[in-house]
């Protein structure tokens, strides 16, 4: 028996739906009160189970016959609001999962992020060997999931059978208007600002086929960036206004305007008793150049990815009124 947590979530329905379709059969957790997505609720091969992260008890009823685990389930926020509950709460989730496998003798790829990948020096490109200094990180997201890639390398120290994977900004149709769907929505609905900013940019299709492979392989005890491209914000920005036949960003947004902006959204919160609608973090993410290396995920299963360009398109047609 397979299972997949977080399987409600995007990447996590990926997995399922892709595990099932090969006639895998496959344990999902979910919230109790989260919806199964539209993509998985006709599969055959899909039991559910109700399972937070943090409730033990249902979380060794999931593990029960269970030999493969897909960890996809996170707490993820960008907003400093949530910092310390997530952190609390995605380290906990992580070491449960760990612990648990290590009791059933499960083999476990954990899905951790970028975001817990450190920086290269300008210029370079940012490979698995950079670490991030948590003593100098303000990202609580960032730090939730390097702290959870602790947990894990605790439990491959005490011999746990596991891989790490880091993917990029995960992109897809299935996303919606929700999490990387709200830039689409937003160049969409007449964005004005772009930012020079890079980032890593991978579909959801093939970061689901890189963890299956990686469990399926002999491998352990390593981490693999999953980034397809590295792209410009204003150029990407731009692909997508094309793809939607709209005007695209013409204001470019200097790091030191966004610095403003999110002042200003914290002072307008204050104000009005509303979240933020940018806050520090994504202000400063936007500007950021990060170029990421896949070249140790390509050798060691041979993936080719999808052109971004490709699933942009998928993606604007699916968002297209």
């Amino acid at each position: 028996m397979i299972l997949v947590t977080g399987a409600t979530g995007f990447l996590g329905a990926e997995v399922a739906k892709q595990l099932a379709e090969r006639g895998e059969l496959v344990r999902c957790t979910k919230r109790k009160n989260s919806f199964i997505p539209p993509l998985l609720e006709a599969s055959k091969n899909i039991e559910w189970i109700d399972a937070d992260m943090l409730d033990i008890a249902a979380l060794e009823q999931a593990f029960e016959g269970v030999d493969k685990v897909y960890h996809c389930a996170a707490f993820v926020s960008l907003k400093q609001a949530h910092k310390k509950r997530m952190i609390n709460a995605n380290i906990a989730g992580t070491a449960n999962v760990v612990n648990l496998c290590l009791d059933n003798s499960a083999r476990l790829v954990h899905v951790s992020s970028i975001a817990a990948v450190g920086h290269a020096k300008p210029g370079e490109f940012t490979t698995e060997n950079h670490q991030l200094d948590v003593n100098l990180e303000d990202d609580g997201y960032a730090i939730s999931k390097l702290e959870s890639e602790m947990e894990v390398w605790r439990g491959i120290a005490e011999g746990l059978d596991a891989v790490i994977v880091n993917p990029s900004l995960i992109i897809g149709p299935n996303a919606g208007t929700r999490g990387s769907g709200q830039l689409f929505e937003a160049v969409r609905k007449g964005l004005k600002f772009y930012t020079e900013g890079v980032a890593g940019f991978v579909d959801v299709q093939d970061v689901a086929r890189c963890m299956i492979a990686l469990m399926e392989s002999d491998i352990v005890a390593e981490r693999y960036i999953i980034s397809a491209e590295n792209r410009n914000y204003g150029e990407l920005t731009t692909e997508i206004a094309a793809c939607f036949k709209v005007a695209p960003p013409t204001i470019y947004a200097k790091p030191w305007m966004m610095e403003i902006g999110w002042r200003l959204a914290r002072l307008v919160s204050l104000i009005t008793g509303k979240p933020p609608f940018l806050d520090k973090i994504a202000a400063q993410a936007a500007s950021q150049v990060r170029n990421f290396d896949n070249s140790k995920i390509k050798q060691a299963i041979g993936i080719e990815f999808k052109p971004i360009s490709e699933t942009v398109r998928e993606i604007c047609e699916s968002l297209a009124p």
